[in-house]
Formats: C-alpha cells, sequence, structure tokens
C-alpha cells in the first residue's frame, strides 16, 4: 500500500493545554500526522515534546484541548486505550521482555493458540511463522526463536517496532530512536521506518539530531517554551533558522584551543599499557570509538572503576587507581555516559554536587552548611542549571541540566582533569552548546580533558588533538596540525 496516496490526519492534536503545578508544559499547541507521513518534532530539552507524545500515548491528559484519531476525537484514560485506537510509543526506555524469546516479544498481546485435549496451548510454531512474516516486511532478519537478551539495543529496537505492526498502529511515535545508536544501525532503523511509511502509518519522530530530520521527516514541528512556534516541510528552512527556532537565539560553536607549546602533562596512562593516554594542560584529547571499541572501559579504568587497577601519572607523579576514591584525591573526575551512573536521581542538587566533596566541606565532623550554601548558589549560576534551585530533586532536570549537575560537582573538588563519557548524548543542540562552552571555559582555566564521543563532527569540533580507537587498541592518532578530517577519523576506524 503506497502511504502517500492516502488523505486526512491518522492524528491531530488542536489546542492542547498541560499544567504541572506552576510549570506551563503545553501552550495551546496544535499537531497533526498523516497517513505515511513522517512528522519530526524538535526543540530543545523543556520545551514540552515529552509531554505532547505523553498526552498522544494516553500517559497524561490535556487540562485542555481534544486529541483525534482517523478523525474521531478519543480521550485516553491511560496508555491501554491509546494502544486501542492505534497509537503506539516506542520509548527511549524500551518495554521488552528479556527472557522471552523475539517471537513472544513481538506477539505479546496478540499470541496465537490451539486447542490440545480441549485446552488452550501456545501455538509456537504459528508464534514464530507470525514474527518472521512481521520482521520480512521491515527487512529484519533475526531468528524469532533466539531471546531478547542476547540482541543488541538496536535489535531491540526493530523488535518494538515489529511489535507495532503486529498491533495494526495508526501511528507510531519513536522517542530519540538513534541515540545509543552507530551509523550501521541506524540505517536499519532508517529503512524500517521507510517500511512503516509504506504501509501507510504514521510516524512521529522526536529527535535531538537535526541531520537525521533533514534526512528523514516531511514535516517537523518546533516547540518552544510550550508553544509550537513553526511547522515547515522538507527542505523549507536552514540549519541556522532552525536553530534560532528552537534555542530564540543563536548557538555558536565552541572554538578550539590555542596551541599549547609546552603545556604540562597532567594525566598519563594507563603506564606501560595499549592504550596509553596524556591529558596536557589547556587542551581537550577526543577519543574516538564505535561501540565496543574501548573508550568507556578506558575511562572507566581511569577513574578507578575498572579492572586491573590502573597506574597513571598525575602531574609527574605516579598514582595507583585502585577506587573511585583514588581518582578523586587525585584531581580527576568522571561524567559518564549513563546520567543515572554519576548521579543519585533522588537527592537534591546541593546534595549531588557536594556527594563526593564532603570531606572538603566539613570542619572536623560538622559540614560547614553556610559555605555549602554559598558555594552551590555560586556553582548553580556558574554553570547555569535550570531552573536555578538547590533543592529540586535531579530526576526533576532535563537531561542537559543533570550534565551541568555533575560538571559543578567537579568543580566543587577542584578537580583538573576531567573524564567525559559521551556528554552531549540525548541533549538538545543548545544544551549541548553549553556543555562545549563549560568544558572551553574549563581548559582555558589550566584543566585537561580526555573526551569519548561517537559523533565524529562534534569531537573534531572541540578537541585538539584525537586518538581512534578499536577492539581496546589505538588504530590512528590525529593532530590539527596534521590531517585532522571526519574521512580520515572514519577510515582509521574501519569505516
Amino acid at each position: 500500500m503506497d502511504g502517500g496516496a492516502l488523505t486526512g490526519a491518522a492524528i491531530e492534536a488542536r489546542g492542547l493545554h498541560k499544567r504541572f503545578q506552576a510549570t506551563l508544559a503545553l501552550d495551546d499547541v496544535s499537531f497533526s500526522v498523516g497517513p505515511g507521513e513522517v512528522h519530526a518534532l524538535i526543540g530543545e530539552n523543556g520545551a514540552g515534546k515529552s509531554t505532547l507524545i505523553k498526552i498522544l500515548g494516553g500517559v497524561h491528559r490535556p487540562d485542555r484541548g481534544t486529541v483525534e484519531v482517523d478523525g474521531r476525537t478519543r480521550r485516553f484514560s491511560g496508555p491501554r486505550d491509546a494502544l486501542a485506537s492505534g497509537i503506539v510509543v516506542i520509548p527511549q526506555e524500551m518495554r521488552v521482555v528479556p527472557a522471552l524469546s523475539v517471537a513472544e516479544n513481538v506477539l505479546i498481546q496478540a499470541v496465537p493458540t490451539r486447542r490440545f485435549l480441549g485446552l488452550a496451548i501456545v501455538d509456537r510454531t504459528a508464534m514464530a511463522r507470525n514474527a518472521a512474516a512481521l520482521l520480512g516486511r521491515l527487512g529484519i532478519d533475526i531468528d524469532p526463536r533466539a531471546r531478547v537478551d542476547r540482541l543488541g539495543y538496536a535489535e531491540r529496537q526493530l523488535v518494538m517496532i515489529a511489535r507495532a505492526l503486529s498491533r495494526e498502529a495508526r501511528a507510531v511515535i519513536l522517542d530519540e530512536p538513534t541515540a545509543a545508536l552507530e551509523a550501521r544501525e541506524v540505517e536499519r532503523l532508517f529503512a524500517a521506518i521507510d517500511a512503516l511509511k509504506k504501509d501507510g502509518v504514521a510516524i512521529v519522530y522526536v529527535s535531538h539530531r537535526l541531520d537525521e530530520v533533514d534526512a528523514l521527516a516531511d514535516t517537523c514541528t518546533i516547540l518552544r517554551d510550550g508553544r509550537a512556534v513553526e511547522r515547515y516541510e522538507r527542505g523549507e528552512r536552514g540549519r541556522d533558522e532552525v536553530i534560532r527556532l528552537m534555542t530564540g537565539r543563536d548557538i555558536g560553536t565552541a572554538p578550539a584551543s590555542a596551541d599549547a607549546g609546552s603545556a604540562r602533562t597532567l594525566l598519563r596512562g594507563p603506564l606501560a599499557e595499549e592504550p596509553e593516554v596524556a591529558v596536557d594542560e589547556g587542551r581537550v584529547l577526543g577519543l574516538a570509538g564505535l561501540l565496543g571499541s574501548g573508550t568507556t572501559e578506558l575511562l572507566h579504568r581511569l577513574f578507578g572503576t575498572g579492572r586491573p587497577a590502573a597506574r597513571i601519572e598525575k602531574t609527574g607523579a605516579p598514582v595507583g587507581l585502585g577506587s573511585p576514591a583514588d581518582a578523586i584525591r587525585a584531581g580527576l573526575g568522571l561524567v559518564p555516559g549513563e546520567r543515572a551512573l554519576g548521579l543519585v536521581m533522588g537527592l537534591t542538587v546541593r546534595e549531588n554536587i557536594v556527594l563526593p566533596n564532603l570531606p572538603l566541606l566539613a570542619r572536623g565532623l560538622r559540614l560547614r552548611k553556610e559555605a555549602i550554601d554559598r558555594l552551590v548558589e555560586s556553582l548553580i549560576e556558574s554553570v547555569d542549571i535550570r531552573p536555578p534551585d538547590p533543592d529540586r530533586t535531579v530526576r526533576q532536570l532535563s537531561g542537559g541540566n543533570q550534565q551541568k549537575v555533575i560538571f559543578a560537582r567537579w568543580l566543587a573538588g577542584h578537580a583538573d582533569v576531567l573524564l567525559l563519557d559521551e556528554p552531549t548524548h540525548g541533549i538538545d543542540i543548545g544544551a549541548k552548546a553549553q556543555i562545549h562552552r563549560l568544558m572551553r571555559r574549563f581548559v582555558e582555566d589550566g584543566g585537561g580533558i580526555a573526551l569519548a564521543s561517537s559523533e565524529m563532527a562534534e569531537l573534531l569540533a572541540v578537541s585538539d588533538s584525537v586518538l581512534a580507537m578499536r577492539r581496546g587498541a589505538v588504530v590512528g592518532r590525529f593532530s590539527r596540525e596534521g590531517e585532522y578530517t571526519e574521512s580520515a577519523l572514519r577510515s582509521a576506524l574501519g569505516g
């Protein structure tokens, strides 16, 4: 079926308002997506994207406004009602059942049965056949009998899309679907989306990655501060204009460091091992690699969380890193790729900032409360945590602001080397620019940074030199004085 031949909206939202206490999350937002159309939702963290898709998915009910599916007004009392009307939401935190097979996950609400001695039992042959047919429609070659916990993240995502097909979805909402994928996996996902589109399924695509939006979306709606500020068709808006509409301001790129000259080496290690890295004062060292390259493992060993324990030189003196406490005492700070590993989500901004720095903020056995309050207030202002409320729990903040809390933590502890693992993963372009400015300010003040990122353009833009890694080994070294291009970096990584 050619989705482009269908007319009318699959989903249409009109005049949606939603308030959470003092926060107006959506203010008179209207939105529609047609059969066989890919409609992107973009905007900064806190713009209202999550609230809108949760209303469409039945998680939240609007204070005012209506949602129509195929021209009929629907009032969802919960996600089950939205699902029954044909709206399938595939969130970032995918709801697969790891211990079940691919077929069981795909057909979890439509399990085929047969009669045996008068009893209804699961027809596993039919289940495997039906699941294989659904996967085949998406061009996916996955064994329907394989357990889901043995699949990679990208394959589990494709299983979720096949599940949407099994429910005869009218619309599929994909929330940041490529956040944890590398290039080859993104291509498979795009092929599956194209198959859905040809089947006449409406697709709502939520992403911070504007290059993906440009390549995939037929239509795009920009949200800012809870309002829909622009709707445009593919090719009607340039990148700079889109960024201005998203943020309300121009976003500059953080400049690279000046030539370091004879800058001293702050960190060298792990000693006598491959790979050995050197982080210099006033410089950003980039670590490039695809999934499984070893960049994350390297950073964790340098922070004392890997095994075997790493030995390093810190400003020329040998240090053993048997635990994170050793790394913190040596002036190292880690911003992990999974924010939940670096923060205690149930604690406040203040508590998260001071937690690893208690020895510095105590007088004897008593904490210096006034000094802590002054320090936290100055750091919130310095790194621009929003809202500037030290008593707000970290789980209430956007992803970009959670990252800023981790930065503030290490600034409070006077770290001079930051180990950053995908620090801009899953945050919007405005927050990303702010993180880059924080990095630049840190190295300008004499610190050094080791940055691991799967985004080649980001690495080349903010790093002074780059190590390319594959399977735990360094396969290329690049600096601004030599060939410093994305094609050279990709070639070293294997394409």
